[in-house]
């Protein structure tokens, strides 16, 4: 997908509503489609008897796709949108109207994305998104590219401050923060484990569709072939274990090998640019993605590094935004805007988009070592009754899982170790992690509330957690200051609730 281009003459402006292409409605049906696509498939392979059937019950899976095609029909000549000097109007519906006024101003994310299909008809997807909402404001199925691309370009001009509204006259240069090459996304591919997911979410699939009994006979049966074949090949012990070697050896460097597929499909041409203080990613080998955010939409940042990772002295970046919300699909608001990078790449990042603090910090408050074990309290707890359980059914063998409780001491203590904060008159940070290591902060004019929390093993130990809230921040890792002594935690509160009052709220 190209840069956007100048607007261009096509474009309403206002006036008269619009609809969308004219092959909006057959886009609108494949999406349908693939929802449905695994209880249509279910229907047609296990749903049917053979000639026993009544006709009524043969034409059921023809009966539901041509009810999909009349609500994508349906939904296309329901469609409207207007485009106003300050909004966008957009009208739907067939039998329940609604209208919604979407003020440029009040856009958070807009995203234009073309998957193959689009390529071939010359077509684009654009989403509107704002603050909060779980879904998009506006999802136009489908528009012409131009006429998206010009509509992402009016609202990145007319989305600078409210009701600031400036005439489009020439296309401002795009500045590449971040381009990642077919070598490093093929890195990012190798040591990531995303095809452990997708074989994971296969397999889920797998045992909805089937049924339970079907699925049994097949796993018993070909685990009896792959037995016998294997006792034939090799005999003994050693011979077995050396094959079951190979074997997880070979699924390893399939899963590797699915992760950098899957890497090349998403990541395939990665570039980060800026244009008038907005971010715009554009990603993706079939199915491009182009998905923009101002930056004083951004609510938190996060840096992660893997083991892995840590080794080839690689980290992620990425950010949270007000757009969207906590059960938002993961490829929805722009989330990543260094997927992999060099760890020196990855700070001077940071440096460029907030040139007012000062990152990374100079010094990083401790967390007090007392209570480290907290972390590990699980394992300290289930792994001696599983050991037991294990010894009851197997003997001393089953004492050997004792052997995690020193490992899990271990790296309790390590974490704990390397936990620490930081606070300025600008922003807060927080790090973590040992294995998987994290660091994640926030300006002091994107908190919006506070909290300090104690559990009863904090009581007990004098300790206390303040938890800081931000618009839209909805990473799996919090921004909070935990394990801190309890009068040092409401000190630190009452600190920040004096100065947040004094602030202006940015989002």
């Amino acid at each position: 997908m190209s840069q956007p281009p100048p607007l261009p003459p096509p474009l309403p402006r206002g006036g008269d509503e619009q609809r969308l292409h004219p092959w909006s409605w057959l886009f609108v049906l494949l999406m349908q489609l693939r929802h449905y696509f695994l209880p249509l498939v279910a229907l047609l392979v296990f749903g049917q008897r053979g000639d026993r059937d009544p006709l009524w019950a043969q034409l059921m899976p023809l009966l539901a796709i041509a009810a999909l095609v009349v609500v994508s029909v349906l939904q296309y000549l329901s469609y409207r949108y207007r485009i106003g000097s300050d909004a966008i109007t957009v009208r739907s519906g067939l039998l329940a109207r609604n209208r919604r006024e979407i003020p440029f101003a009040r856009i958070h994310n807009v995203e234009v994305r073309q998957n193959p299909l689009h390529r071939l008809f010359g077509v684009a997807e654009l989403r509107l998104e704002s603050a909060g909402g779980v879904r998009p404001e506006a999802e136009m199925r489908v528009l012409r590219l131009d006429q998206a691309l010009a509509l992402e370009q009016l609202v990145k001009q007319r989305g600078k401050a409210p009701g600031n509204a400036p005439a489009a006259t020439a296309d401002p240069t795009d500045e590449v923060l971040l381009r990642m090459s077919t070598a490093e996304v093929i890195r990012l591919g190798l040591l990531s484990n995303r095809g452990w997911v997708l074989f994971a979410a296969a397999i889920g699939a797998l045992l909805q569709v089937i049924p339970r009994r079907s699925l049994d006979g097949v796993i018993s049966s070909g685990g009896r072939e792959a037995f016998g074949y294997a006792s034939q090949l090799h005999e003994g012990l050693a011979g077995l274990l050396i094959l079951a070697a190979l074997v997880l050896v070979a699924g390893w460097l399939l899963m590797r090998l699915l992760s950098v597929v899957l890497a090349l499909l998403r990541y395939a041409g990665f570039t980060l640019t800026e244009q008038e203080h907005r971010l715009t990613v554009a990603a993706g080998l079939l199915s491009r993605t182009r998905s923009s955010v101002a930056r004083r939409r951004i609510q938190a940042w996060t840096l992660r590094e893997g083991t892995l990772q840590r080794w080839f002295g690689r980290r992620q970046l990425q950010i949270d935004s007000a757009a969207g919300g906590p059960t938002r699909e993961e490829d929805r608001a722009l989330r990543e805007l260094a997927p992999l990078a060099p760890a020196a790449d990855c700070d001077h990042l940071v440096q460029h988009l907030l040139p007012q603090l000062q990152w990374p910090p100079a010094q990083w408050q401790p967390v007090p070592q007392r209570g480290w074990w907290r972390l590990c309290l699980g394992s300290v707890l289930l792994v001696p009754l599983l050991a037991a359980a294990m010894y009851w059914r197997w003997g001393t063998p089953g004492l050997l899982v004792l052997g995690w409780l020193p490992v899990a001491l271990w790296v309790a203590h390590r974490q704990m170790a390397r936990m620490g904060w930081h606070l300025d008159d600008r922003y807060v940070a927080v790090r973590g992690g040992w294995w998987r290591r994290w660091w994640r902060w926030a300006e002091l004019d994107k908190l919006q509330g506070l909290r300090l929390q104690r559990s009863p093993l904090d009581r007990l130990l004098g300790t206390a957690s303040l938890q800081l809230d931000t618009a839209g921040a909805h990473g799996d890792v919090a921004l909070a200051l935990h394990y801190l002594p309890h009068a040092q935690a409401r000190a630190l509160m009452a600190q920040l609730a004096a100065a947040l009052p004094r602030r202006k709220l940015r989002w």
